[in-house]
């Protein structure tokens, strides 16, 4: 039952300005009792959902503002402490990994653990509250806490779990890879999880992360990632570049995997992740990461066998690594395919043979009597 409180003000009407100033601040107080109470319904009739639901909230500090509508697309950034029921604490996103990170949500994307979604829509910004859930909200989150420690160590989000369904994998003996999410998928049981959410941004509001974005959108926003690389590779921010590439390569082998290989959409995809790619690889090569470089290259050349652009970068690559003849193939094939590119080819070819000069003089250098027999050998003394 909700109480609301009620306060009788007597007021002298022998003064009119006065009055009407008293009159102003009675009305003010009853329309905050109107708003405090109404709240607090709200609040009530919300809680008593979540019991009904199996999960029971226990506001711990709380927030300001009015409770936001929560449309599909508000992202809510929240830090998250995950515990059993006899206080063990499986996950804390301020310490996880070794930084403070807040994890990140889009409401209506089907997030995997839909009891957060639920339990946030309830919060105000700046509030902390404790969500005691049950088992039948809590089955799937060995699999969600998986992926982000994977997330938190630099690793695959998806890392052990690519062969079977989240189902499949919560009824397996499958491991997880952490002992106590192990346990907790053999033997699921009700948790807890204290929240504080920070920031509720509505829809339109903020920069759509790639896996968030529909197919139009990634496909939109591709022109723009492979320009903002091209411009990151002129000032010399080669590090950041890569990353541009590699995010819209990512984007587009996103969108071809729903397609099958070799239909034209397929296709028409593959040609927009081709210059993306060779981008990347020229990238590599500046870092010496030339071996990456071959393998992707190799896989262009494959598909696209008259890719000049792969093959100079391959042999540039291979010429890297001392794969003399491999390079020197590649060089030919640029030749055969654009011969406008000779004096480009004729300065690698000379920098190769005096690099492989140079490394055979040294090494003879270094190995320099080494099997000289005519070297007289030491003669041992005694004292």
């Amino acid at each position: 039952m909700v109480q609301c409180l009620i306060i009788k003000i007597n007021l002298p009407c022998n003064d009119t300005n006065g009055l009407k100033g008293r009159h102003t601040a009675r009305d003010d107080l009853t329309s905050a009792l109107f708003v405090i109470c109404r709240e607090r319904s709200r609040m009530e009739e919300e809680a008593r959902k979540l019991h009904e639901e199996g999960i029971r909230k226990k506001l711990i500090s709380p927030g300001k503002g009015e409770l936001s509508s929560f449309p599909n697309g508000t992202k809510v950034i929240f830090h998250y402490r995950t515990s059993k029921s006899d206080g063990t604490v499986l996950d804390d996103s301020r310490t996880m990994g070794g930084h403070s990170k807040p994890m990140e949500l889009i409401l209506g994307k089907k997030f995997k653990l839909a009891v957060w979604e639920r339990v946030v829509i309830t919060m105000r910004p700046g509030e902390v509250a404790e969500f005691t859930c049950d088992t039948k909200h809590t089955m799937l989150y060995p699999l969600v806490s998986q992926s982000l420690r994977n997330i938190s160590a630099g690793k695959d989000p998806l890392e052990g779990q690519r062969h079977c369904c989240g189902i499949a994998q919560i009824h397996s003996h499958h491991s997880l890879g952490h002992k106590d999410l192990d346990e907790l998928q053999a033997s699921p049981q009700p948790l807890i999880f204290t929240i504080e959410l920070l920031e509720v941004l509505p829809p339109g509001s903020y920069q759509l992360d790639i896996w968030a974005m529909t197919d139009k959108e990634k496909l939109d926003l591709v022109p723009q990632i492979h320009e903002e690389g091209n411009l990151l590779y002129k000032q010399g921010k080669i590090k950041e570049a890569t990353e541009k590439y590699y995010n819209g390569i990512a984007c587009l082998k996103n969108l071809q995997m729903k397609e099958h290989p070799g239909d034209e959409a397929w296709v028409n995809l593959d040609q927009m992740i081709t210059p993306l790619l060779l981008n990347y690889c020229q990238c590599l090569l500046l870092q010496n990461q030339y071996y990456e470089v071959i393998e992707h290259c190799s896989s262009l050349i494959f598909k696209y066998e008259s890719n000049v652009k792969a093959y100079y970068k391959r042999a540039k690559a291979h010429a890297a690594v001392w794969n003399k003849a491999e390079a020197r193939a590649d060089f030919d094939k640029v030749l055969q395919l654009d011969p406008s590119l000779g004096p480009s080819v004729t300065k690698e070819l000379r920098v190769l043979e005096e690099r492989i000069r140079s490394k055979e003089k040294e090494e003879k250098g270094r190995y320099k009597g080494l099997f000289d027999f005519n070297t007289q050998p030491a003669t041992a003394t005694t004292g």
